[in-house]
């Protein structure tokens, strides 16, 4: 779609909605009625071919029983490697170096059993200290698993600022005591798209193993680890690609690392025409499938299939220009309505450096994202100051995120955040 000139009027929303290429997909989706939903970069919203193709992995299951494993439109034996091959366009790999398997955790433990070798001078891993924690929280276990203390060997390349990373400053933390590199692909907070390809390149002058948290980035933002030869990479699926609450996740392993053995083996990793020998032995696949582990969660698979359907037709680069151009639209409204209310963007605002949502912040954060929600819109708080507002290029209308920017205006205005404590729930 070609962009317009901005206006903060209502007209040019309804006007940028009618010239959208990609807007017919929203009516695939299964949105509430008269809610904004801007949280898509944490759970994206259930669509009616989602529900389709899970329903059909429970009629399988109704009608075949353990017979599904092999027969039926999409036998579950297969499943995770067909879903590779599904996913593998949007990160810009074969289809072999990808597999549908475990969660987010669980394959960073996987990967980094496999790659982190530490071995004389190089005993640390460098990550960042504005990567979500529960990369943090692995990180760590696998450096005690080795005997090793975390507070010596594990280097986290600090912010100038609290929101970015430079990444000449994290390229300063490249020493030759560091044995593995474990990034984001985006900063969950702040949205703030690092440069893979250059960080890559610069690990591997050094001799130094790459790996990629692309959870904020897959299917919002096209990739191309193999071109880019990054060594490996893990992300779910239930956020941008909208594969439900749960969904398995996914990993990308580059064809160069096939035939090495997996750090976690498990019966689901074996080459799959040795898999029902029962041989004590391991024999891996010579493809990503080695990195699987246990049996695949079949009904938390078949939501993908129909989701990833759409980013098939859609194609992930439209998506990619309709993201940045809300994105882009989003902090226009933010500019000209509430200039005056203490927000300040956090967010990079150059379409290079920005991933898929805006990071408002404010220090009345929590209580804003309370108000908001009571009045229709569906943001997200990030601790200590952070709204993040995500339109999802499939199924978010240019209308959607005025509408949201006006109830805001309006909160701010008439004050009604005050009625809400200033303190995030349980589960933000």
């Amino acid at each position: 779609m070609k962009e317009s000139a901005f206006s903060p009027t209502e007209e040019f929303a309804l006007e940028q909605d009618n010239r959208d290429a990609l807007g017919p997909f929203r009516e695939e989706y299964y949105l509430p009625q008269g809610i904004v939903y801007l949280d898509g970069n944490s759970l994206g919203m259930l669509s009616k071919r989602a529900e389709r193709t899970l329903m059909d992995s429970l009629n399988d299951w109704k009608r075949m029983g353990i017979d599904g494993w092999t027969q039926g439109e999409r036998p579950w034996f297969y499943q995770a490697e067909r879903l590779g091959a599904c996913l593998a366009p949007l990160v810009g790999a074969d289809p072999d170096e990808v597999i549908a398997s475990g969660s987010t955790t669980v394959n960073l433990h996987q990967l980094a059993s496999t790659f982190y070798q530490p071995e004389g001078k190089r005993t640390k891993i460098l990550a960042d200290e504005l990567t979500f924690p529960s990369d943090i929280y692995a990180l760590q276990s696998q450096i005690r698993l080795r005997g090793l203390d975390p507070h010596e060997h594990l280097v986290l390349a600090a912010s100038r600022d609290g929101r970015f990373l430079e990444e000449d400053d994290i390229i300063a933390c490249m020493t030759e005591e560091i044995a593995l590199i474990v990034l984001p692909t985006v900063l969950y907070r702040s949205g703030q798209l690092l440069d893979i390809p250059r960080l890559t390149e610069e690990a591997h002058k050094r001799g130094i193993m790459i790996g990629f948290d692309g959870c904020h980035s897959v299917g919002a933002i096209p990739h191309r680890f193999s071109e880019w030869d990054v060594d490996f990479a893990y992300w779910c699926n239930y956020k941008y690609l909208n594969g439900g609450p749960g969904s398995v996740g996914a990993l990308y392993v580059n064809r160069k690392h096939f035939g090495r053995l997996p750090g976690l083996a498990g019966w689901f990793g074996s080459d799959k025409e040795k898999q029902f020998d029962m041989e004590l032995g391991f024999s891996p696949a010579q493809t990503a499938g080695a990195y699987q582990i246990g049996t695949p969660h079949i009904l938390s698979m078949a939501p993908l299939f129909g989701a990833l359907s759409m980013f098939e037709e859609a194609g992930i680069d439209q998506i990619r220009q309709k993201s940045l151009q809300q994105t882009a639209y989003l902090m226009d409204l933010l500019d000209e309505e509430l200039a005056d209310h203490g927000f300040v963007i956090g967010n990079p605002r150059e379409d290079a450096r920005r991933g898929g949502h805006v990071s408002l912040e404010h220090p009345e954060a929590a209580r804003i994202c309370k108000a908001l929600k009571d009045s229709g819109v569906i943001p997200d708080f990030r601790a200590p100051n952070v709204i993040r507002l995500a339109p999802v290029a499939l199924y978010t209308s240019y209308h959607d995120v005025w509408r949201a920017v006006q109830i805001l205006k309006r909160i701010m205005e008439e004050r009604t955040y005050e009625r809400y404590e200033n303190k995030r729930g349980v589960v933000a």
